[in-house]
């Protein structure tokens, strides 16, 4: 896909889908931003998205897309669980959003063809945010880095919290250096992106995000071993420099990544374990856990669930853990059945990654930031297609006249180079 006016239009679809999933709940920002207007905000880039999308593709051609056809799914269990309105009208409109976002990616599918478009575009949107992150820390550290949250740092011009920016610099990390392994950019670019995000992840003080991205980095570039000789060597030496730093600043690390919590805190994953132990406990009918109690915001007593399977079996029931989790196991098998390069690689690592995450952080059920990384993983591993240009509405299509393809003998067949 070239710079015509349709990539840019799809690019700019793509960075609206990543501004809906920032969210409108976190620290408080230097300039008080009302939270319905950030919700006007996000809901207005969904909707401009998909408003987009469709006028590129006004004859709705779309590619066959196994985990769109899951998330949809997805959606039916959704609607289901909240008609009955446990969760208030707020179900019915978190599932309207859900409907939009899953009908801007199967517009978008049309130009999945297993490149790395879509990933470039992934790394300018998430950059261009942690810029704003890293803006809002220059402007006032005290406000970037609150005594709410321990001193992690926090959005302070747009409201994000630790875990969203840790999230977001793990994620363009790890592919930004899988595209560097792959020469598909320049050291120097790469560094303008990776060292930048590296220091605010390490603020962020998010061990989810920063194990996501060591597995996640590892399981990618162990697929890039056998056919890369950058990557065997970039493996060599992380092994190196990651032993020497076990060594060396074992105390530093394990300060860093206790966060000065006790033992039993930390042992509790910060509460979590008290959340979902009482959300299991309580009582549900069959309906319930079937199909869930319908899209709500996430808690559970007015706690925080941090958990996606959890966060799924509350709202969309077994049904809906089902679907999740086969969409998580179909994407990794065709992962595993594609031939080593770089776009599986890049794959690999973005369901790896959300995989982990899961564990102690919601959103695999909604529209959300992970439901976009796969989204990506799921472009990287779609099979290259010709994409004609669309003609614009009212304009006969010309005919095209095809070349005769020239007899080649068999015995001029065996002498091929494979």
């Amino acid at each position: 896909m070239g710079a015509d006016p349709t990539s840019k239009i799809v690019g700019t679809v793509w960075g609206l889908l990543v501004l809906n999933t920032l969210g409108s709940a976190g620290a408080k920002t230097i300039i008080p931003l009302p939270r319905s207007l950030i919700q006007m905000v996000t809901m207005g880039a969904l909707v401009a998205a998909f408003a987009l999308a469709l006028a590129v593709n006004l004859r709705l051609r779309i590619r066959a897309s196994a985990y769109v056809f899951l998330l949809t799914l997805l959606l039916v269990t959704s609607v289901i669980s909240s008609a009955n309105l446990e969760s208030g009208f707020g179900a019915l409109f978190r599932c309207a959003r859900l409907a939009l976002f899953v009908g801007t990616l199967w517009l978008l599918s049309r130009w999945w063809d297993g490149g790395l478009t879509f990933a470039r575009h992934h790394i300018r949107m998430y950059f261009a945010v942690l810029a704003s992150v890293a803006a809002g820390l220059l402007i006032s550290p005290g406000a970037a880095l609150p005594d709410l949250y321990g001193g992690r740092l926090v959005g302070a011009l747009w409201p994000l919290t630790p875990p969203q920016i840790g999230q977001y610099a793990a994620v363009i990390i790890g592919l930004t250096v899988l595209l560097v392994l792959g020469r598909r950019t320049d050291r120097a670019g790469a560094a303008v992106v990776i060292v930048p995000s590296l220091v605010l992840l390490a603020l962020t003080h998010t061990r989810t995000a920063t194990l996501g991205l060591f597995v996640g980095l590892a399981l990618a570039i162990g697929s890039l071993i056998l056919t890369s000789a950058a990557a065997r060597r970039f493996f060599t030496w992380a092994v190196l420099c990651a032993t020497v730093a076990a060594v060396t600043l074992s105390s530093a690390l394990e300060a860093w990544f206790l966060r000065g919590q006790s033992q039993e805190n930390f042992s509790n994953l910060t509460g979590r374990a008290k959340v979902w132990d009482a959300l299991l406990a309580a009582p549900r009918t069959t309906s319930e856990q079937l199909f869930g109690m319908g899209l709500g915001d996430k808690s559970f007593g007015g706690l925080p669930i941090d958990n996606s399977w959890l966060a799924v079996y509350n709202e969309q029931g077994l049904t809906g853990v089902t679907l999740v989790a086969a969409i998580i196991i179909v994407l990794g098998g065709v992962a595993l059945l594609r031939p080593p390069s770089l776009p599986r690689a890049c794959a690999i690592f973005l369901i790896s990654y959300c995989a982990i995450a899961s564990y102690t952080e919601a959103g695999l059920g909604d529209a959300s930031p992970y439901l976009l990384h796969l989204a990506l993983a799921a472009s990287l591993l779609a099979a290259p297609a010709e994409v004609a240009p669309l003609a614009p509405p009212g304009v006969p299509r010309l005919p095209t006249t095809e070349v005769p393809r020239r007899r080649i003998p068999r015995w001029a067949r065996k002498s091929e180079v494979i």
